[in-house]
C-alpha cells in the first residue's frame, strides 16, 4: 500500500508548483508516483457544477455554504476508488487539495474556527460516512495572504482560461480560510501535518515525507 499525501494551501499559495517539483524528487528517486489535484474539473460532475455556481451558474447555489461544501465532498466521495487502486499501484498518490481544503473553506465562510461545527460536519461526512482515505501527511503551503492574492491575479492575466472565481477574489475570505488551515495544521487534524513555506526545499520535504511511518488510520473502513 502506498503512501498518501495531499498538499493544502489558499488559491495561489504556490500548491500546484510544490506538487510537481515533489513527483519529480520522487520519481529520480525511483518511486512510483501518482497525483490528483481536487476539484476534478472536467472529470466530475459535482466538482464542474461547483465551478459552475461560483461563476455566477445555477441560480443561489454558491450561496449556500453546505450546498458548496456537499458538491466539493461528493467529488471526493466519487474518487475513492480511484485512490486506494492509485494506493495499491504505486509508492506514494499526492493530492493537490483534499478534506481540509473543504473544512477550511467551509469553516471560514460561516466565520467559525477550526474547532466549529463546520470542521466537525465535514470531517464526519468525508471520512465516517464517505469513507474517504485518510491521508498520512497533510502539507500546508503557508505563504502571506496578499502574495498568494497576487500570484492568483497575475495567473488570470496571462491566462483568461484561469478566471478567478469567487472564492479566489474575497481576500476576506482566503484570510479567514488561512487562519484556520493553520489551526488545523497546529492540531494535526486527522493526521500529521507539516508546514512549510514557500521557498521550502523540495528534494529535502520529499526524502522526508516518503521516510516518515505511515498514519495508522490512513484508509478508514
Amino acid at each position: 500500500m502506498g503512501k498518501l499525501f495531499v498538499i493544502e494551501g489558499v488559491d495561489g499559495a504556490g500548491k500546484n508548483t510544490l506538487a510537481r517539483r515533489l513527483v519529480s524528487a520522487w520519481e529520480r528517486d525511483g518511486l512510483d508516483v501518482a497525483r490528483i489535484g481536487f476539484p476534478r474539473y472536467d472529470r466530475s460532475v459535482h466538482a464542474d457544477l461547483a465551478a459552475e455556481a461560483l461563476k455566477g451558474g445555477h441560480g443561489d447555489t454558491a450561496g449556500s455554504v453546505h450546498a458548496m461544501a456537499l458538491l466539493f465532498a461528493l467529488d471526493r466521495r466519487d474518487a475513492v476508488a480511484e485512490i486506494r487502486e492509485l494506493l495499491s499501484h504505486n509508492d506514494i498518490v499526492l493530492l493537490d487539495r483534499y478534506v481540509a481544503s473543504n473544512a477550511a473553506y467551509t469553516a471560514a465562510r460561516l466565520e467559525q474556527s477550526s474547532d466549529g461545527e463546520a470542521v466537525e460536519w465535514i470531517e464526519e461526512l468525508e471520512f465516517a460516512r464517505f469513507g474517504v482515505p485518510i491521508p498520512d501527511v497533510q502539507i500546508l503551503l503557508d505563504v502571506p495572504v496578499a502574495l498568494a492574492a497576487e500570484r492568483a491575479a497575475s495567473r488570470e492575466s496571462a491566462d483568461a482560461a484561469r478566471a478567478r472565481d469567487a472564492y479566489e477574489r474575497d481576500g476576506s475570505l482566503q484570510s479567514r480560510t488561512s487562519a484556520v488551515y493553520v489551526r488545523l495544521a497546529e492540531s494535526n487534524w486527522v493526521s500529521p501535518w507539516r508546514v512549510v513555506a514557500a521557498d521550502v526545499d523540495p528534494d529535502r520535504l520529499a526524502a522526508e515525507l516518503f521516510n516518515q511511518p505511515s498514519a495508522a488510520r490512513k484508509v478508514t473502513p
